[in-house]
């Protein structure tokens, strides 16, 4: 014990550092000129981080232990950081991409009515209005997409027996880029590749009996009150993995849903997807004023435009997801912290003889609380960008292809892609590096600052 200790005190008086306290000022030798005092304070500075650096490299073992919890903890921070904001964007992109556009288009009428898909309440020349908003975006956003859209319920038939379902009718080219069933097609199936076929849910087509190539039967109530009826050619069914859409949706063309309902280059409204939702205000400025210019036949009541955040009860539920998302961060971020405050405790309460050592040896109270706060924060920035980096890194990989939660998704009922792709956000990497040195640099302090107040004497007898 007296040889390691003996080593221990030749390796502090190697560093230089003793000889800047009051009690071994008075016990030096040293020739030459006084300095300062405010060379002193700063020469202690400047060999403060050399020194906590050395004593850290001087016990590998323990460093490395107190770096793995940061590193640990802040990768779980980072990954589920990543899984998180990957299942809220997917959320928010497919319920804008699926139901509303960043901007809506619709009559005031449809508004007041929309959970009952009323088709009596339609735009008219909605595709000449439609045309005209795709223009007039032009040097906003040239990559907007402007879609009429008609949705509404129906009666299926075939020889099987008959079912309830609800149709959502579009230009195929653009719903492509939207709906994006055509990714969802089974083998052997086609998209809409020309008017008069149908794509409907595998679950749909199951109940009824039907396959590709078969005919399905379709009856509705128009626009003017009458029965609509017409005959379409499966041309392919789909599977999303959500029950709510294969069980009970089918989409058709645009034309062939307008010959359906009696409705001539009418619909019940206009989607705009824009590239960016950055680009929405203007965005919406623009298509205001083009909505209810005079000259619209649909302007002696005027159309409702909006945003999707103002539309329906699914932006409410998304506030309170991101609610629950940010509670399970924090949730998340204080497990971390509390995993690197143990372990960071613990290394520090360890060396309680080491603290009274130096402080038997002459270097002031002050100063072995900054060595030991300068170390604790030197491991916890390792640890976090380590941490971070190595959490990023596996959040891009997985990103790349996305993550496959098919088997989760199956009992949601609203719009959910079955795969998520996780990205770190800025903020999310800030935090992490954040939590990690400034834990680390706070638990190395406060154990520190306990065993310094101790006597040095109490202290080298202490553990």
């Amino acid at each position: 014990m007296a040889s390691r200790h003996h080593g221990f005190r030749v390796f502090i008086r190697r560093s230089g550092l003793l000889d800047l306290g009051p009690h071994s000022r008075r016990q030096s030798r040293q020739t030459g000129s006084d300095r300062s005092s405010s060379l002193r304070l700063k020469e202690a500075g400047m060999r403060l981080l050399p020194f906590a650096l050395r004593n850290l490299l001087r016990n590998k073992r323990r460093s490395i232990l107190a770096a793995a919890s940061v590193f640990l903890s802040i990768l779980l921070v980072m990954l589920m950081a990543g899984f998180l904001q990957g299942f809220m964007d997917s959320m928010v992109k497919n319920y804008i991409k699926n139901e509303t556009g960043h901007i809506n288009i619709a009559t005031k009428g449809y508004r007041d009515r929309a959970k009952f898909m009323p088709v009596d309440e339609y735009m008219e020349s909605s595709g000449a209005l439609a045309k005209s908003m795709e223009t007039a975006l032009s040097d906003i956003d040239p990559g907007a997409v402007v879609a009429q859209r008609i949705r509404f319920g129906l009666m299926l038939s075939s020889e099987s027996g008959t079912k309830e379902a609800i149709a959502v009718a579009g230009n195929p080219e653009l719903e492509r880029r939207l709906l994006m069933l055509d990714t969802k097609i089974l083998p052997g199936g086609r998209y809409l590749d020309e008017p008069g076929t149908v794509i409907l849910g595998e679950g749909l087509a199951r109940d009824l009996g039907l396959k590709e190539g078969e005919t399905l039967k379709l009856l509705t109530q128009k626009a003017d009150g009458g029965l609509g009826f017409k005959k379409l050619t499966i041309s392919g069914i789909f599977k999303t993995g959500v029950n709510a859409l294969d069980g009970f949706l089918l989409q058709l063309d645009l034309k062939d849903a307008q010959a359906l309902l009696g409705i001539e280059d009418g619909s019940q409204q206009i989607a705009i997807m824009l590239s960016s939702q950055r680009k929405m205000k203007a965005a919406l400025s623009r298509i205001e004023g083009l909505a209810n210019a005079p000259g619209n036949p649909n302007s002696p009541e005027g159309l409702s435009v909006l945003p999707w955040t103002a539309i329906g009860s699914y932006p409410s539920m998304i506030q309170l997801l991101n609610i629950m998302y940010y509670w399970v961060f924090i949730f998340v971020a204080f497990l971390g912290a509390f995993i690197i405050a143990n372990v960071m405790t613990m290394v520090i309460l360890e060396r309680k003889r080491e603290i009274g050592l130096l402080m038997a040896m002459g270097m002031p109270r002050k100063k072995v609380l900054r060595l030991f706060l300068a170390e604790g924060t030197m491991l916890g920035l390792a640890g976090s960008i380590a941490g971070t980096l190595m959490g990023s890194l596996l959040v891009s990989l997985v990103g790349i292809n996305g993550f496959d939660m098919t088997s989760a998704m199956a009992g949601f009922s609203w719009p959910m892609d079955n795969r998520i792709y996780p990205y770190i956000s800025p903020w999310a990497i800030f935090l992490g590096l954040i939590i990690g040195s400034a834990v680390s640099a706070l638990i190395a302090y406060l154990p520190s600052r306990k065993a310094s107040m101790m006597s040095p004497v109490a202290a080298i007898r202490a553990l």
